[in-house]
């Protein structure tokens, strides 16, 4: 997956079918092999975080479909555009999910864009994130309890929404888009999770010990090569954020050390240990 950053989406959604063949020729193709790249994310978390490209995203989408079509490499390369978990309104349980309504009116045209194009939705399922923020916020009621255990694979029971069992708070965050989407009446859309992790330190349940537990079982989820409740037939295709920490990274401090392994000088802070 190679990202375009959030600053360069006006230019593309303004510019030439030419500017945007030269744009993917320079700043991608001349360095990795047409081949090697799966996904182009046409900026990271726009919607929410950096609304102010919001109306570029979509129309650069279509204007670099129009280029990777001259380039016959629309089957082989797809486009998306990774969107928070905060875009939900409502994400528990899963079939209750919804989109936030004041997002509607740019949330449709990507997913109109997706759907037409055979590309999948992108979500970024930090599971810390949204494991805080139902504790924090109180979002489940007194009967619906998720666990450091659910949102770490560990739960020894599942949670029962309609006719699907979930074992884990990963499984359930995943499926609340397809719900969501589906809603809006987007069905097949491929989930592909660009970015998922724990924390190291820094807040409550950041820990190694957990950021381990939850690198090496979501690793293991996604190897068994077996979808969601809601799409059991649809392989899971997840990335793992992030190779180093964060040292400078604004905001709360667990924020800056979701990572899988590396500090910013180099220190090893924990291994898998799935891949030993």
């Amino acid at each position: 997956m190679v990202d375009i950053p959030n600053e360069d989406l006006p230019s593309l959604a303004t510019g030439t079918l030419n500017f945007s063949l030269e744009w993917l020729q320079s700043n991608i193709f001349s360095n990795i092999p047409t081949a090697q790249v799966k996904y182009i994310a046409v900026g990271n978390e726009v919607f929410l975080k950096d609304p102010f490209y919001t109306p570029y995203v979509v129309r650069a989408m279509m204007n670099l479909y129009q280029a990777l079509q001259m380039l016959n490499l629309v089957t082989s390369i797809k486009l998306s555009s990774p969107q928070a978990a905060s875009v939900l309104s409502l994400s528990y349980p899963p079939s209750s999910a919804a989109f936030d309504p004041y997002l509607h009116s740019v949330m449709i045209p990507l997913m109109k864009f997706l759907h037409d194009t055979g590309s999948p939705f992108m979500s970024s399922n930090i599971i810390i994130f949204i494991y805080l923020i139902k504790i924090k916020y109180k979002i489940i009621n007194n009967k619906e309890h998720i666990s450091l255990d659910y949102a770490l694979f560990r739960n020894q029971n599942v949670a029962q929404d309609g006719g699907f069992l979930y074992a884990n708070l990963f499984d359930a965050s995943v499926d609340a888009f397809v719900y969501a989407m589906e809603r809006e009446g987007f069905q097949g859309i491929k989930i592909v999770v660009s970015e998922t992790g724990w924390a190291t330190g820094g807040g409550e349940a950041a820990s190694v010990a957990n950021a381990m537990a939850y690198t090496d079982n979501v690793v293991r989820r996604v190897a068994n090569y077996v979808g969601t409740p809601r799409q059991p037939n649809e392989e899971m295709e997840v990335y793992l954020f992030d190779l180093f920490d964060e040292n400078e990274k604004n905001g709360e401090e667990f924020t800056s050390n979701i990572f899988i392994g590396y500090s910013h000088n180099y220190m090893v802070i924990y291994e898998f240990n799935y891949l030993r």
